[in-house]
């Protein structure tokens, strides 16, 4: 998880050279596929990583009614919300060539 951290992805909206996006595939469709593909897997790493940090927080209660606000659970929490998205770091991956891509129906070398 540390990667996501120093991910210099945008956090906000960005408009990007289509021909940069497309370049490595010579097709947007292909380019766009490969980058949401990745995006999905960055966001079940964070997910993941959230979610055991949480846990380490948890107080467990058999009573419904008692609801404790954990200040560490809310610290982590704003942490991995001012991240950039898991698209953004994608598409960041995706034009500094750090994801790895190929077709599945060409022989391996």
């Amino acid at each position: 998880m540390t990667k996501y951290r120093e991910s210099k992805a945008a956090l906000t909206s960005k408009t990007y050279n289509k021909n940069e996006v497309e370049g490595k595939t010579e097709n947007i469709y292909e380019a766009l596929s490969i980058i949401a593909k990745r995006s999905n897997q960055i966001n079940l790493d964070i997910k993941k990583e959230l979610h055991e940090k949480l846990e380490e927080f948890a107080t467990h209660n058999d009573s419904l009614e008692e609801i404790f606000e954990n200040k560490e659970q809310i610290e982590v929490s704003r942490f991995y919300e001012r991240l950039p998205k898991p698209h953004a770091m994608a598409i960041e991956e995706w034009l500094n060539d750090k994801i790895y891509f190929r077709h599945t129906d060409e022989p391996k070398n």
